[in-house]
């Protein structure tokens, strides 16, 4: 079972685990791919992975949306925690991937309901750790 978005559809695991993630905190990320027409679930990133683990999780010359709940400080020193959905599109991929993850991007957020910052990467110095932070807070 899958729901068309314009041509693409997205798998109800794609969902159910978002759904996890936000409200269980079962994975610190997951990674979502493109194939044959439908986004699905790539990879599920234990609570305990860290950041670096999920940066090298990321193909180098694919392009891939992500989604990383991210844990940090604040200023008054309260924990928090803040849903990132991280689009993954780096400059040696090939073009027709990175227009067919573009146009399919805002859609498939929509169905992620509690995202609280996109970021968009073309390299991995796009998504460091200190950008992160600086977004979260």
């Amino acid at each position: 079972m899958a729901n068309a978005v314009s041509g693409m559809a997205v798998h109800d695991e794609c969902k159910l685990k978002f759904v996890e993630l936000k409200a269980k905190r079962n994975y610190r990320f997951i990674i979502f791919k493109i194939e044959d027409q439908e986004v699905v679930v790539e990879r599920l990133g234990n609570p305990d992975e860290t950041y670096e683990e999920f940066t090298e999780s990321l193909p180098a010359n694919e392009c891939r949306y992500a989604v990383y709940d991210f844990d940090f400080i604040t200023d008054e020193n309260c924990q928090k925690s803040k849903i990132f959905f991280i689009a993954w599109s780096p400059d040696t991929s090939k073009v027709r991937s990175k227009m067919v993850y573009a146009s399919s991007k805002d859609r498939f957020k929509r169905e992620l309901d509690g995202i609280q910052v996109e970021l968009q990467a073309t390299d991995p110095s796009e998504m460091s750790l200190d950008i992160i932070k600086g977004r979260a807070l």
